[in-house]
């Protein structure tokens, strides 16, 4: 036995077991080309491109002059829970008290932490499908069994009540589910989502993480819904959020949910064993964040719309492909089926993740196979970058997939 199998029986079984992140996996290949000088298109990551507005780097730099250096109470500040809890009522119509938010590291530490405070080995967390590569993982890690309700582009995929009961089981412990969605776009009505408070309600025991991190990101011309407002689920509802997109404040690293009180609690003594408080620097920051004008926010989703307008007018335009045109967020995911079984230079692609390949190497793209998010048909690709990239980007996928016969 060699060293490097030694050492790899040594790792954990839920190492081993656990997937690496699609997203990370692509952009990692990406970044390797680039340093071997090739000229690739990465849009493989959900970041956007615009720097942290100016009032919010000035309040972190203020926050470190003033001292904010120690370590943070668990769930946060009380100054940045009690925005959050103002944010809430003021967007969102809904009252939480600042016992009720709880502050992370991410919006995925946020999401870990209601999930592994919630699930034990067997328990069945529903995914509406395509889902973020990060909420199965997690589940996994958690032990609980996944069970994905499949949705497809003619109908933008949504889950309809009757979907949702039908995949409901004695199991069933917890709903994930993202409005605006990653990686499809996609955003619940009002109505919609009345629709499916309806069968929650049901079930009382069931559990719902909504993650709405792309809130800001919305182009329907109407506010944005959060579940937690239909008033009989409130309290199953658990409502994620953060900084990341709305603010263009990925590396802060900077989320929060809005719960129940007990599985507040539960997050916060979960959070004390693994990271305890998150970066106060971040926290004033992200406190700035939310008291000040929304309006560099704003002007962000006007881009992200037109963007998606030139996007979407490239990508209809390429023979075979399936595209819709998304409502939210800043991705497209597009069905690319019609390709599968074609060839080029002796080499057959049947999946999205060989399509994405393909790309990569001889078309210079990276997008994401959406076989990570639970579909076989598609791919991924997140618009949060130039005009003139995206243009380039489109023009390249239609001349690489030409060359498929």
């Amino acid at each position: 036995m060699t060293q490097a199998q030694t050492t790899m029986n040594l790792l954990s079984h839920r190492i081993h077991q656990m997937q690496e992140s699609a997203t990370i996996k692509m952009s990692k290949m990406s970044r390797e080309l680039k340093a071997q000088g090739k000229d690739i298109i990465d849009l493989s990551l959900g970041e956007p491109d615009f720097d942290t507005p100016p009032h919010i780097k000035e309040a972190a730099k203020t926050a470190i002059d003033q001292g904010y250096t120690h370590y943070t109470p668990v769930s946060g500040y009380p100054e940045l829970r009690k925005a959050i809890s103002q944010k809430f009522k003021r967007d969102n119509n809904l009252d939480y008290t600042i016992d009720q938010i709880v502050v992370s590291t991410g919006a995925k530490q946020s999401i870990a932490n209601v999930v592994l405070s919630l699930i034990n080995p067997g328990d069945e967390v529903l995914l509406p499908a395509p889902y973020w590569v990060s909420y199965a993982a997690v589940a996994n890690l958690a032990e609980g069994k996944c069970v994905e309700i499949p949705t497809t582009i003619e109908s933008n995929f949504k889950v309809t009540p009757a979907m949702l009961e039908k995949h409901i089981s004695p199991n069933t412990k917890l709903i994930i589910f993202s409005s605006p969605c990653n990686p499809t776009g996609s955003v619940y009505s009002r109505e919609e989502l009345e629709a499916l408070a309806g069968v929650i309600k049901k079930h009382p025991s069931l559990m719902v993480l909504c993650d709405e991190i792309y809130e800001y990101i919305n182009f329907t011309g109407q506010r944005h819904t959060s579940l937690a407002e239909c008033s009989e689920v409130k309290e199953q509802v658990i409502t994620v959020n953060g900084f990341s997109k709305g603010f263009a404040m990925t590396g802060w690293r900077l989320g929060y949910i809005g719960a129940p009180l007990w599985v507040a609690k539960a997050c916060d003594k979960m959070q004390g064993q693994f990271t305890s408080g998150t970066c106060s620097i971040a926290q004033k920051a992200g406190e700035a964040a939310l008291l000040s004008s929304l309006e560099p926010t704003y002007k962000m989703a006007e881009e992200f719309r037109k963007r998606r307008d030139l996007v979407y007018g490239l990508l209809k335009d390429i023979p075979g492909l399936k595209v819709n045109l998304p409502d939210g967020a800043f991705y497209f995911f597009f069905d690319v089926s019609h390709y599968f079984g074609k060839s080029f230079n002796g080499k057959t692609v049947q999946t999205p993740e060989d399509i994405s390949l393909f790309l990569l190497s001889e078309g210079n793209v990276g997008l994401v196979s959406g076989e990570a998010f639970g579909d076989k048909y598609c791919l991924r690709m997140s618009y949060a970058t130039s005009e003139e990239k995206l243009t380039e980007a489109c023009q390249r996928i239609q001349a690489t997939l030409s060359k498929l016969q």
